[in-house]
């Protein structure tokens, strides 16, 4: 089997995958700010989520981080987005309790690898982006994620927007668009002059994506996701007219568990080695 433990904000998400990768549970506790609190809390949960004569067959664990993630020789080192943790010791609650490998990863790679690969190894590039409280998203290839995509922070990419210098997520993120419309994605009427301003927003940013990147799908998750559907026909028409050839625009599958499911397969395509 193997563990998925997907850390958020808000939230910290655990799940077990049998070897083929069926999801067997899940389980979701708080994340604490403070970072010795959570790793006591993170031991506690692991301890009661996997059972003691279940732990000898967990073959890896992969950690979902939402930050940055650096690798020097077989030692980990973290940049946390939104948590003020310090020099975090995130292995050894998991090493006390099993004895597979542990993998750490930017939650965002992990999203683009799951969403995809269910389009086929020989699919060729494929761009996955999230539009939630921020901007996230990952770059892979023929089934594995692509050595840019650990560089790649579209939400941080600033433009001009009505006079203003901002960041891409501080304009077309799910949280200042649901701020901005003063309704939920999933709710939101897409009336023509929404859609104009929603597509002028996602635009700014879409656009360089594509030319930079020129892949063969684009995979949107996230809120966004929920109104792909309405709004694709006229964001094509729109990109149309600054791109010839534009890649297939798909919703993320998993939106919401794209991260754990992404893990498990980081765990599975990595044991062994």
């Amino acid at each position: 089997m193997f563990l998925s433990i997907d850390i958020g904000g808000t939230k910290t998400l655990l799940a077990l995958f049998s070897y083929h990768g069926r999801c067997l549970r899940r389980f979701k506790f708080d994340t604490s700010p403070s970072a010795t609190q959570f790793l006591k809390d993170l031991s506690q949960n692991l301890a009661g989520f996997v059972p003691t004569n279940l732990r000898s067959k967990i073959l890896a664990t992969t950690v979902a981080i939402p930050g940055v993630v650096k690798i020097e020789q077989d030692s980990y080192s973290f940049k946390f987005g939104n948590l003020e943790w310090r020099n975090i010791d995130l292995l050894t609650p998991i090493k006390t309790l099993f004895s597979g490998k542990v993998f750490f990863a930017n939650d965002a790679n992990l999203a683009t690898l799951y969403e995809s690969t269910r389009f086929g190894r020989k699919h060729g590039k494929s761009v996955y982006l999230t539009f939630s409280t921020g901007i996230g998203g990952g770059i892979a290839e023929n089934g594995q994620l692509n050595p840019s995509s650990d560089a790649f922070e579209p939400g941080h990419v600033k433009y001009e927007y009505n006079d203003n210098r901002l960041e891409w997520e501080d304009i077309a993120s799910a949280k200042t668009l649901s701020e901005n419309y003063h309704s939920s994605l999933k709710d939101l009427k897409l009336d023509t002059e929404t859609t104009q301003d929603l597509i002028a927003r996602l635009s700014l940013g879409l656009l360089d994506i594509l030319e930079q990147e020129e892949p063969e799908t684009l995979i949107i998750g996230g809120p966004l996701g929920f109104i792909l559907k309405k709004l694709k026909k006229p964001l094509l028409k729109s990109l149309r007219q600054s791109i010839k050839t534009l890649p297939k625009i798909k919703r993320a599958k998993k939106p919401n568990e794209s991260v754990i499911y992404g893990a498990y397969l980081y765990s599975k395509q990595n044991y062994r080695k």
